[in-house]
């Protein structure tokens, strides 16, 4: 039986295990530098900038959708979909599909005017599950990281 609810500071540590397993699968394991108390604090703190939604089921969070407001000067708000995760083990049981449906929903409760993600053009299990959502692959933009 699987359940989607709103994150809680409760759920960091997990949260925190599952975004170093994407990281492993996105063969980057040494980039993820984030402390979890950051991580808390930037969720729960006086002025979140993260939510998220987590999937799961009677053992534990097997999944989750971490999302944050980007804001466009041509078009407005609009949720900006940083993970996306579901555990190994859960993968092509429903769960991403009920855990993305749902994420649908909170865009729409928050009048976000659409969903913007980004994902590895070598990963061909999560461009073919996007491609079910009728999504626009957008080939034309570069993206662009300055360090600090």
């Amino acid at each position: 039986m699987l359940s989607v609810r709103h994150a809680k500071k409760e759920d960091c540590p997990r949260l925190m295990e599952l975004v170093r397993e994407l990281a492993l699968y996105e063969k980057a394991p040494e980039q993820v530098t984030v402390t979890l108390e950051h991580f808390e604090t930037s969720g729960f703190g006086p002025n979140p900038v993260w939510w998220a939604l987590v999937i799961e089921d009677e053992e534990a969070v097997q999944g989750f959708a971490l999302y944050y407001v980007r804001y466009s000067t041509w078009k407005g708000q609009a949720m900006y979909l940083e993970d996306l995760l579901v555990t190994e083990r859960m993968r092509g049981k429903g769960a991403g599909k009920l855990l993305f449906d749902q994420l649908i929903i909170e865009a729409e409760q928050k009048k976000f005017n659409r969903i913007i993600w980004q994902v590895l053009d070598w990963n061909e299990p999560a461009i073919n599950f996007y491609k079910k959502y009728d999504t626009v692959f957008d080939g034309e933009w570069v993206n662009c990281t300055l360090n600090l």
